[in-house]
């Protein structure tokens, strides 16, 4: 589908300079929803904003469906009267990079005690709106909110095991334990449901003000869930199972020039028959979800829904894999008779065959094209402006590439450097902001930049190396760097490249 000419910035809600450690929904969201404003950006892209689980990453989800917690704001819970200011007091500031384990230990305890509060606060005069809208938030999400308190609450209780090493009748759901749990600890199955309001309710007061300044939000979907997953334990029945509730095979990509044994990423595969006859209801659910969240949203791994790399469970590495159809077509038309035409993007980037390129093509979704990957050799000049279609989406760098000037000093090969000396002759003032403007002159509908190349930082901002397990995701903005100057800078390329905001109003006076 088309979408409106206009720019935006990736940043992920966790990289912003928040108090507590960690970014997350309270005042310097809304700074930098000001900032974006005022370089005249229209998109903010996040990852997704699911609870993580292994290595801290955002694709590697507890939930598909559920808000990290980590992303709520202590700040805003003191506004709304659910905790005392002086009990958040101390924790680690708005600097440096993130250290998950101390923020995660520091911070949970505040927000099920922020949470418990509001339970037993609920009465009191200032709250009994807030209640209101709780008790109808859990009927709305009721499809996946239970299964994920319980998932959460079990989680914790036998010290964050994996679901299938919890105690036979919890990892087999049996109905009389789960129903046990209820009666037994039905405040703490509660605290979880009241902190994924908290979650919603401040995720949508962002998402509103922004929308007032003409920002809209392109979110993230991951193809694959992780086995350790409310998703995995809730619904066995759509997943590749054996009968010990094991994986038979599992996610990956196959060998290439950069693997010799491939990736092998571990995630359950669907039982794609059993969700086609179903309807694809799971599916359905999860990008109605996410359709609730986003404006847009990005579908990761696009190639996974013509065809996906199937391994052997069992197998440490992706060479005994093997490809399989996956039915992309069915379940795209599902989703559109479901639930609307829904504008997503397809992350279309690696080997992408004529299949994938047709499937893309049938339901007009825009893919993706990276600037760095475009100077290597002339099979990768498809991610050069001069080969691009109006119904693109273009990045100068992802989350997974190192920004623009680590790429530039420590990655760039002389060949790639001889390229893009020749195709932008960058001049003194570096690379990054060449790159930017390439984007922009582009015809792509959409360009996005990741904060980090706005900034001109180096390989110390990468936010994900992927074939690194530890040590990602835990960049962030430093304070005071998003100046007016900076604004005014980016504003002005974007007017006259045309992707600014122009009221219906104006355009009609201009035409």
């Amino acid at each position: 589908m088309s979408f409106e000419r206009s720019s935006g910035i990736l940043l992920h809600i966790t990289s912003l300079p928040s108090y507590g450690g960690i970014g997350d929904l309270g005042p310097a969201a809304y700074e930098f929803a000001d900032f974006l404003a005022a370089a005249k950006q229209r998109l903010w892209q996040v990852l997704p904003l699911s609870p993580t689980g292994y290595g801290n990453s955002p694709y590697a989800a507890l939930s598909a469906f559920a808000g990290n917690p980590l992303l709520l704001s202590l700040e805003k819970l003191a506004e709304w009267g659910w905790i005392d200011a002086d009990r958040i007091a101390g924790l680690p500031g708005r600097s440096g990079n993130i250290h998950f384990d101390e923020v995660e230990k520091q911070k949970m305890p505040l927000l099920e005690e922020a949470a418990r509060n509001f339970l037993h606060r609920h009465n009191e005069a200032q709250l009994t709106a807030q209640w209101a809208r709780f008790e109808a938030y859990c009927r709305t999400n009721a499809s996946w909110l239970n299964d994920y308190a319980h998932y959460s609450m079990l989680r914790e209780r036998f010290n964050f095991a994996c679901w299938n090493e919890w105690p036979k009748e919890y990892a087999y759901r049996d109905p009389e334990a789960l129903s046990r749990l209820e009666k037994e600890h039905g405040e703490d199955l509660a605290i979880e449901q009241v902190i994924q309001f908290a979650f919603d309710e401040q995720w949508s007061a962002l998402r509103q003000y922004c929308a007032e300044r003409e920002i809209r939000f392109i979110g993230d979907v991951a193809i694959f869930v992780n086995y350790d997953s409310a998703d995995v334990w809730t619904h066995r029945d759509i997943f590749d199972l054996n009968e010990d509730l094991s994986p038979v095979r599992v996610s990956g990509v196959p060998p290439d020039y950069f693997s010799a044994t491939g990736q092998r990423w571990g995630n359950p595969l669907y039982r794609w028959d059993v969700l086609e006859e179903r309807g694809f209801d799971w599916w359905v659910d999860r990008i109605r979800r996410a359709h609730s969240l986003y404006d847009l949203t990005r579908l990761d791994h696009f190639r996974g829904f013509e065809a996906y790399w199937s391994i052997p469970a069992e197998d440490d590495t992706a060479v005994n894999g093997e490809w399989v159809k996956a039915p992309g077509a069915a379940l795209f038309s599902r989703l559109n008779e479901a639930l609307g035409k829904l504008p997503f993007i397809a992350e279309d980037l690696g080997l992408i065959t004529p299949e994938v390129d047709a499937l893309r093509e049938q339901f007009d979704l825009p893919g993706m094209r990276v600037l760095q990957f475009g100077f290597s050799n002339r099979g990768a000049h498809n991610y050069l402006p001069h080969r691009y279609e109006k119904n693109t989406v273009v990045y100068t760098g992802t989350h997974d590439n190192d920004t623009t000037c680590g790429w530039w000093e420590n990655g760039a090969t002389k060949v790639e450097k001889s390229a893009l000396k020749a195709y932008l002759h960058p001049g003194r003032e570096g690379v990054v902001w060449p790159l930017i403007r390439a984007a922009s002159t582009s015809v792509a509908d959409i360009c996005l930049f990741p904060l980090q190349d706005i900034l001109e930082l180096g390989s110390e901002a990468r936010m994900n190396v992927p074939s690194r397990s530890r040590d990602n995701w835990g960049w962030r903005c430093p304070e005071g760097v998003l100046a007016p100057k900076l604004a005014e800078k980016l504003a002005e390329l974007t007017v006259v490249t045309d992707r600014d905001f122009v009221p219906k109003d104006e355009k009609a006076a201009d035409g």
